[in-house]
C-alpha cells in the first residue's frame, strides 16, 4: 500500500515538474520572441556580449572615430549597449534636426560622466544638469546677464589688458623673442588671466599649499580633467560596481574639485574683503581707483544671497557655474586657438592672407581692438574652417531620453544615451567637398558664408552644438577666440623651429586637443617698438 502512494506522489511530482518545465520553456520563448520584436524597432548596431554590451567601447581612446567607423557600417544612427545601458549615435544633419529641433526638450537631459557629476557640484551647473526649472533659471541668468554684449562690453579692457601683457611680455623677454614658444601655454595664461578678471575684476594670484599659484596650478588640472570627463568609465555603465571606483576617477576627479572648491572659496573670501575695503574709502570720501562695474562674480553672488526663492539660487548652483565659467571658458578657447595656428602653420599661404587682412584692417601703425574683429572675414573664415575640421568637443555633451520617442523611425526608449556625432558630419565627404582639406574660402563661397555660424540652425555645421543645450558661452567664446588670434597674428610672424615637423595627431578627451605641443618661434613684425609697451 505504502509503494502505491510513493508512486502516485512521484508520478504527481513528475507532472508537475514537467507541466512548470514547459511552461518555463514558453515564457522564455515568449520573453525572447517579445525582445526580439522590440529590438527590431531598435536603430541596428554592433552586438553586445550579455551583460556587458559592447566591449571595445571601453578600450577605446578614440571614441569618435570608433564612432564614425560604426557609421560607415551601420549607417547615420546606430546602438550600442554599453553594460546595462542604451546608447544610441547619430551623424547626419536630418537626424541631428529630430533630436535638437524637433523633440528638443525630449533629448534635453544629460547624462553626466563619474567625473563631470563630481565637478559639477552633483550636476548642479549649466553644463551637466537636467532640463527643468532651475538649468532653465541659470541659463536665463548666465546668457541674459552675463553674456549680453553690454555685459561683455562693459569688461572688454580686462580682457585687452592680459592680450596686451602677453604681447607686452613677448616682446620684451628675451627668452621668449625669437625663441620656442608653447602656443597652447602662452593662450592659455592669457585666457586664464582674462577670465579671472571678468570674474572677479583683477587677476588675483591665488596661492594653492606651496608654491604653485592659480594658473599653472588650473592647467593641469583641468587638462586631467578633461580626460577624465571623455574616459568610458565601468562605474557609468555597470552602476552596481560604482563603489569600487575600479579605475579611480572618481577619485581622482574629487581631488580636482576640492581644489577647484579652495580656490572658489578664497576667491569669494577675498572679493568681499575687497568690497568692504571699497565701502570703507567711499564712506571716508576718499577716492577708490578701480571699476565699481559688477564683474561676474558680483552678479552670481547677488543672484545666491537673493532671498526670493524664484530666482535665487544654491551655493552648489553658485559654486558650479563659476567652475563652468573657469574650466570652459579657458580649456576650450585655448584648444582652438592651438589648433587654428597649428593649421596656418602647416599652410603658410593662408597665414600670409590673414596677416595681409590684419594689415588692411587694423593697420600696422595700430594694435588690434574687438571693434575690428567683424571686419576681420577671413580670419572668421580660418576660424570656422578650424572648427570645422577640429571641433573642439566632436560628441558634444550626452544627451538623455526624457521619454520614449523615435528618430529615423526607430524606437528610442526612456533614459536612452544619445551622442551626436558632429565631427562625422562635419567630414562627410557627402556633404562637403574635399572634407579633409584644410580651405577656408569655402566659408567665403557667395552663397554659402551666410549659411554657416555658430547659432546651431544649420545641421551640417554644429561646433557649439544646437537647441536648448548649445553651449551658452558663445559670445565670450568667439570674442576671445577671434582677439588672441587677431593679436599674436597681427603682432609676431610666426614659425616652425628648424628641423621641426608639424604632428596634428590628437589626444582624447572630453575636449580633443593636440597630442604634441604647438611649439613656434615668433618674431616682431610691427615696425613701431611702442605699440609692444
Amino acid at each position: 500500500m505504502a509503494l502505491r502512494v510513493d508512486d502516485a506522489s512521484s508520478n504527481e511530482t513528475a507532472i508537475i515538474t514537467c507541466l512548470v518545465s514547459v511552461l518555463a520553456v514558453v515564457y522564455f520563448a515568449w520573453n525572447v520572441k517579445k525582445s526580439r520584436k522590440a529590438n527590431a524597432t531598435l536603430p541596428p548596431g554592433p552586438r553586445g556580449l550579455p551583460v556587458f554590451g559592447y566591449l571595445p567601447f571601453l578600450g577605446t581612446t578614440d571614441l569618435h572615430k570608433k564612432f564614425t567607423e560604426l557609421s560607415g557600417v551601420y549607417g547615420p544612427i546606430f546602438k550600442l549597449w554599453l553594460g546595462n545601458k542604451l546608447c544610441v549615435v547619430v551623424s547626419s544633419p536630418s537626424l541631428i534636426r529630430q533630436v535638437v529641433r524637433d523633440q528638443d526638450t525630449t533629448f534635453a537631459n544629460r547624462d553626466p560622466p563619474k567625473a563631470a557629476l563630481v565637478v559639477s557640484y552633483g550636476g548642479n551647473d549649466i553644463a551637466w544638469s537636467n532640463y527643468g526649472p532651475e538649468w532653465r533659471k541659470l541659463r536665463k541668468f548666465f546668457v541674459g546677464k552675463m553674456m549680453n554684449n553690454e555685459s561683455l562690453d562693459a569688461c572688454y579692457a580686462l580682457r585687452k589688458q592680459e592680450v596686451k601683457n602677453t604681447i607686452r611680455d613677448l616682446y620684451n623677454n628675451d627668452n621668449k623673442i625669437g625663441k620656442p614658444i608653447d602656443i597652447g601655454e602662452l593662450s592659455f595664461s592669457t585666457l586664464v588671466c582674462a577670465i579671472q578678471n571678468m570674474l572677479w575684476g583683477e587677476a588675483l594670484e591665488l596661492k594653492e599649499k606651496g608654491t604653485t599659484n592659480l594658473r599653472a596650478g588650473l592647467k593641469f588640472k583641468l587638462a586631467e580633467l578633461m580626460v577624465l570627463a571623455g574616459t568610458p568609465n565601468i562605474s557609468d555603465v555597470f552602476p552596481m560596481l560604482s563603489w569600487l571606483d575600479i579605475q579611480g576617477i572618481e577619485r581622482r576627479a574629487k581631488k580636482i574639485s576640492l581644489w577647484l572648491d579652495n580656490v572658489i572659496n578664497s576667491t569669494v573670501e577675498q572679493h568681499r574683503n575687497k568690497e568692504l575695503t571699497v565701502e570703507g574709502e567711499e564712506r571716508a570720501g576718499k577716492n577708490f581707483e578701480g571699476s565699481r562695474n559688477k564683474n561676474f562674480l558680483q552678479l552670481l553672488l547677488e543672484l545666491q544671497e537673493n532671498d526670493d526663492s524664484a530666482s535665487s539660487i544654491s551655493m552648489n548652483q553658485f559654486k558650479a557655474v563659476l567652475a563652468d565659467i573657469i574650466t570652459s571658458g579657458t580649456d576650450t578657447t585655448t584648444t582652438m586657438v592651438e589648433w587654428t595656428m597649428a593649421e596656418l602653420m602647416q599652410h603658410p599661404q593662408v597665414m600670409k592672407k590673414v596677416q595681409e587682412e590684419l594689415a588692411q584692417v587694423v593697420g600696422m601703425d595700430s594694435c588690434v581692438e574687438e571693434f575690428h574683429l567683424s571686419r576681420l572675414m577671413y580670419l572668421d573664415a580660418v576660424v570656422k574652417e578650424t572648427f570645422r575640421l577640429h571641433p573642439a568637443v566632436p560628441l558634444l555633451l550626452p544627451r538623455r531620453a526624457s521619454e520614449s520617442s523615435n528618430i529615423g523611425g526607430y524606437n528610442i526608449p526612456k533614459d536612452t544615451t544619445i551622442m551626436l556625432n558632429v565631427r562625422a558630419i562635419h567630414r562627410d565627404p557627402k556633404l562637403w567637398d574635399n572634407p579633409l582639406q584644410f580651405r577656408p574660402e569655402r566659408f567665403l563661397d557667395d552663397g554659402i558664408a551666410s549659411k554657416f555660424d555658430y547659432s546651431g540652425n544649420n545641421f551640417q555645421y554644429l561646433p557649439f552644438g544646437s537647441g536648448r543645450r548649445m553651449c551658452a558661452g558663445i559670445a565670450l567664446a568667439e570674442r576671445m577666440l577671434m582677439f588672441v588670434l587677431a593679436s599674436l597674428l597681427h603682432s609676431f610672424e610666426w614659425e616652425l623651429p628648424t628641423g621641426t615637423k608639424l604632428n596634428l595627431s590628437e589626444k582624447f578627451g572630453i575636449v580633443i586637443k593636440k597630442k604634441e605641443p604647438l611649439v613656434a618661434i615668433p618674431t616682431p613684425r610691427l615696425s613701431n617698438s611702442e605699440l609692444y609697451h
